[in-house]
């Protein structure tokens, strides 16, 4: 594993964005984990944020991308401290765009935020983490409709492996149903391989107890 993904799994741990116990999903169930990208809140956990984002885009679509689109209301500060991290790290000037939840009809009107779609584009949108793919139904057909662009793929930050409306996992959903790729900086796989009996921050984060219930979890409702 790459060692900024090794970094970024203890980052979403000491940020207490992933947490390991007992919690209700919007879907109902019953989760011995839970992500909330809400968390990050300060400077400092943005700019790194912003940076395992860039790395991770990077190495899944390289630099020849022109836009990076943040779905509301997450994906706004996602998109701008991401590309700011771009322009750091590989001296590449990205242009974020987000959507608005309601279109303005006055002063910088229209339903976009940021730079505006031209036709020619290309695209990565980003997010948190997607488990029905809800935001990215909600806005295709808004960003589609505003230029003739080219979606090249989805970056979030952790897949979960579970499955979404169907068997597959909601990521492999998004794939085949819109025909672009997607990835994360990071899989639960990739968590559960490096946490499992590691301390972080003083304190073992996936014991045994953990680890099983995960396990019992996925046997639930693991993706195929």
């Amino acid at each position: 594993m790459e060692r900024y993904k090794e970094e970024f799994i203890e980052f979403m741990v000491e940020s207490d964005v992933l947490k390991f116990g007992d919690f209700t999903l919007k879907s109902g169930r019953k989760s011995p984990f839970f992500m909330n990208a809400g968390a990050y809140v300060t400077g400092s956990q943005l700019m790194r944020l912003g940076e395992y984002y860039a790395k991770a885009i990077f190495d899944r679509f390289g630099t020849d991308f022109d836009v990076l689109f943040g779905p509301a209301y997450k994906g706004i500060p996602l998109s701008v401290a991401t590309v700011i991290a771009f322009s750091k790290l590989y001296g590449k000037e990205i242009r974020y765009c987000s959507n608005r939840k309601e279109e303005k009809d006055h002063g910088d009107a229209g339903i976009l935020l940021g730079s505006k779609l031209k036709d020619g584009d290309r695209v990565v949108i980003i997010e948190d983490v997607t488990t029905s793919g809800k935001s990215i139904e909600e806005t295709f057909p808004i960003i589609t409709g505003c230029a003739d662009i080219k979606i090249l793929g989805l970056m979030v930050s952790l897949n979960r492996m579970e499955r979404g409306k169907g068997d597959k996992c909601a990521l492999d959903e998004i794939k085949d149903l819109y025909g672009f790729n997607t990835a994360a900086i990071v899989s639960m796989a990739e968590v559960r391989e490096y946490l499992y009996n590691r301390e972080v921050n003083g304190r073992v984060v996936i014991d045994d107890e953990i680890n099983n219930r995960i396990d019992a979890y996925y046997k639930e409702y693991g993706a195929v």
